[in-house]
């Protein structure tokens, strides 16, 4: 059985059947926004059609942050119980979750719609640059009326690979980003519908994404969604909330960086000057920090699906008592994460204009030197990053909730805002606030540390 398996079979083999399916799905699912900017970078919207998609990318990033709240919690607790033996409560955690992610999905699409103006003026939308705001617009009214079927279809992800799936998990994620990659050039240069092509093509990948996920509850392995599994538990809800809420504050922290850096940027861009006299604008910056997330989102999504592959070990061992098989998977776990943070680390110093090629043929000057520095400095502290999102996630699947948000909080929000809005406001320069990002990396990868072997330590006592 499944339960066993998880009990006593071999760490790294366990970890490879959960982290790989795992990786693939949340690399896919990022790529559902970088496939688009690719197309649209080579397409005739070029670097407006890319500035306009990182205007409304941190609403999508937001969605995929409220999915994963539900998502991850629900999958958290399942495993848990199934540890317990406890097959009512891991039916709950699944059902319950199942009814939030279907009531938060269509109020997030309502909100969408009627605040539309306020939204992307929040994340750095100008009415002024009218060819800009125009695609903004054009692509954000298409994305949201697909929400539900993204929020939904990402969220249940969680469960299927909870329940001993992660392939089945992964094959959800990955038809949806094929039938985008398929759709995208159909509809963008084919039918000639530029950036509203990208859109339709995302949610028709997201759509099939939702099918299939949904299909799965009917055939679940270990638990079943009934009337009374669906129906909200005040404690289970809760508990679904509070443990994957550190899911939510990661995506949430995306929002936050990309919502201040592009204020900052459109805000200081026309006064930094380019070592070519000419001065960067708001245009060029914020296509090239779009490029530059996503590339980091790409990286991100890795470490996140090893973190993720490790739960359903680290909680189901959590639950049975053993610390052991625990600290070995949290060890195997950090060696991988590790490995991915040096090779990004390595490709990003070296070879930053095979990056930004892969986004359109912007070779004028002040374009290319602004990518180089925002990838160079920007990431120039993934591999700590790497450790640090990893850390977050460990600490969620040990049952610290607290230490898990406090960290995913450090690293994106309490540090990285104000050090970018400070060095920002003082040298008025838009390359020099880049280096805000390494110096959260230091310090949140030193307090992360410290939280995980201060938790195993604690566990260590509690268990005896």
């Amino acid at each position: 059985m499944e339960e066993m398996n998880l009990g006593n079979g071999n760490i790294g083999s366990l970890v490879r059947k959960f982290s790989i399916p795992c990786v693939i799905s949340m690399v896919v699912a990022a790529l559902y926004n970088i496939v688009d900017q690719i197309f649209i970078g080579w397409s005739s919207a070029g670097a407006y059609g890319n500035a306009a998609t990182n205007i409304v990318y941190p609403f999508t990033v937001f969605a995929l942050g409220l999915a994963l709240l539900i998502g991850d919690g629900a999958a958290a607790g399942f495993s848990i119980a199934l540890g317990k033996k406890d097959s009512k409560q891991a039916n709950k955690n699944v059902g319950n979750g199942l009814f939030l992610l279907i009531v938060l999905s269509i109020f997030l699409c309502l909100i969408g719609f009627l605040f539309k103006t306020s939204i992307l003026g929040l994340f750095g939308g100008n009415p002024e640059e009218v060819e800009c705001y125009g695609y903004a617009t054009d692509y954000f009214n298409i994305i949201c009326a697909g929400i539900p079927f993204y929020m939904i279809g990402q969220g249940i992800n969680g469960s299927i690979r909870a329940d001993g799936s992660p392939k089945f998990a992964m094959g959800c994620t990955l038809a949806g980003a094929i039938t985008n990659l398929i759709m995208d050039p159909v509809l963008i240069f084919g039918l000639n519908m530029s950036v509203k092509g990208a859109a339709i093509a995302t949610i028709m990948g997201q759509i099939l994404t939702f099918i299939m996920s949904v299909l799965y509850l009917l055939k679940a392995k270990n638990f079943k969604i009934e009337k009374k599994s669906i129906q909200l538990e005040g404690r289970t809800t809760l508990r679904i909330v509070t443990v994957g809420m550190a899911s939510l504050i990661v995506q949430l922290s995306i929002v936050v960086i990309i919502a201040v850096n592009n204020n900052l940027l459109t805000k200081y861009g026309y006064g930094t000057i380019a070592s070519t006299g000419v001065a960067y604008g708001a245009v060029i910056p914020l296509a090239v920090v779009g490029i530059v997330m996503k590339v980091f989102g790409i990286v991100v999504s890795i470490v996140i699906g090893i973190s993720l592959g490790g739960q359903p070990i680290i909680g189901f061992n959590m639950g049975a008592g053993n610390i052991k098989r625990v600290k070995e998977t949290i060890l195997l776990i950090t060696k991988l994460v590790l490995m991915v943070g040096a090779i990004s680390f390595l490709i990003f110093e070296l070879a930053p204009d095979a990056i930004i090629f892969l986004f359109g043929s912007h070779n004028t000057v002040e374009y290319m030197e602004y990518a180089r520095l925002c990838i160079r400095i920007f990431l120039g502290g993934i591999l700590l990053t790497c450790y640090i999102k990893s850390a977050s996630i460990i600490l969620r699947s040990m049952g610290n909730s607290l230490k898990s948000t406090i960290l995913a909080l450090l690293r994106d929000v309490i540090i990285f805002v104000p050090v970018s809005i400070l060095i920002a406001t003082i040298t008025q320069n838009i390359v020099s606030m880049l280096w805000a990002a390494v110096i959260s990396d230091i310090i949140s990868s030193i307090i992360g540390f410290l939280f995980v072997q201060t938790e195993i330590k604690k566990w260590e006592k509690r268990i005896g």
